[in-house]
């Protein structure tokens, strides 16, 4: 029988936090599964270097009923490590949890009643955020800048506690895009989306996997997977530049040939030469950014690779009669 909710859980190094995740995580659902909604949960090993599969494995031996395992033969990132937990999920709803324990699983069931109201996509918004003061405002200042590039209303797009219909996980399931934001991909694909507001914790255990470098990675993901306008603004800046460029020359000329030649301006041209340089290097840095995720799509690579699921064959389950 299929299950009425899935949660798919990415994991990269949590040994020090999965106990405590275990011990939140079933006494939630099992409650939800009180109300008459089954469950499974999908914990994808993302590479990890610790004893975090021996750990998930074990937690399998002990509910192979309603829990499943895949592991990666390296690792390959957040949103693949969700998007290969999509793949192998079978409920009507799924929902996507960090390992952390910063999204309580008890709000689980929030984003369940709230995807029952007839929604196909829930996020959820941080009602006061854990995270550094430095973290929280550069997450609210690239959020507006996002949906000013891409037009996709995502309040908090760092929280991963959202679920998704079944009507949406098909549609990402055939996608082969190798570079991606699932929520946003999601929320392309949803007929109606809505958000709601959940708690947040402090991270139980353990440091968090995203380094500035990682986020502003990730925001280059989103922004050039999802939009063209950042090349569509270099091009008018460009054309702005080249307008300005022509009145100096044409300013510089007319006063070469009132004033005389001058050599104090040299060092003016130095800087609007500089100036231009950096300009054009920034532009193919960013054309380059498109270039360089079309190179990696064309190539055809498999964007992960399983090297194992564990999970209850049919031949396992209990027989009906």
């Amino acid at each position: 029988m299929k299950p009425e909710l899935s949660v798919v859980i990415p994991v990269y190094n949590e040994e020090a936090g999965l106990a405590k995740l275990f011990a939140r995580l079933y006494p939630a659902l099992d409650n939800l599964a009180a109300r008459g909604i089954t469950y499974e949960v999908v914990f994808i090993n993302d590479g990890s270097r610790d004893n975090t599969p021996a750990l998930l494995a074990d937690q399998y031996r002990l509910r192979p009923d309603v829990t499943r395992v895949v592991l990666f033969n390296g690792n390959y990132g957040q949103h693949m490590a969700i998007l290969a937990g999509f793949e192998a999920t079978r409920g009507e709803i799924v929902v996507t949890l960090d390992a952390d324990l910063q999204n309580p699983p008890e709000e689980i069931g929030a984003l369940v009643d709230k995807m029952r109201e007839g929604y196909d996509y829930v996020g959820s918004i941080r009602r006061k955020r854990q995270d550094s003061a430095w973290r929280t405002y550069a997450s609210k200042a690239m959020n507006r800048f996002r949906e000013k590039i891409t037009r996709i209303k995502i309040t908090d797009q760092g929280n991963m506690l959202r679920a998704y219909g079944r009507n949406v996980i098909n549609l990402i399931n055939q996608c082969s895009e190798v570079n991606t934001f699932v929520p946003a991909l999601a929320y392309t694909f949803a007929r109606k989306p809505t958000e709601i507001t959940v708690e947040h914790e402090e991270r139980s255990a353990g440091e968090s996997k995203y380094s500035i470098y990682s986020l502003i990675r990730l925001n280059f993901d989103l922004m050039t997977g999802f939009s063209i306008m950042p090349l569509q603004w270099f091009s008018m800046l460009g054309m702005v530049l080249s307008v300005l460029s022509g009145g100096l020359v044409l300013l510089l000329l007319i006063r070469r040939f009132v004033l005389g030649a001058e050599a104090e301006g040299l060092f003016t041209l130095f800087a609007i030469a500089f100036f231009m340089m950096g300009v054009i290097l920034f532009g193919i840095g960013l054309l380059g950014e498109y270039v360089g995720r079309i190179y990696q799509q064309v190539r055809g690579r498999p964007r992960y690779v399983v090297q194992t699921i564990l999970e209850q064959s049919s031949a396992d389950l209990p027989d009906a009669n």
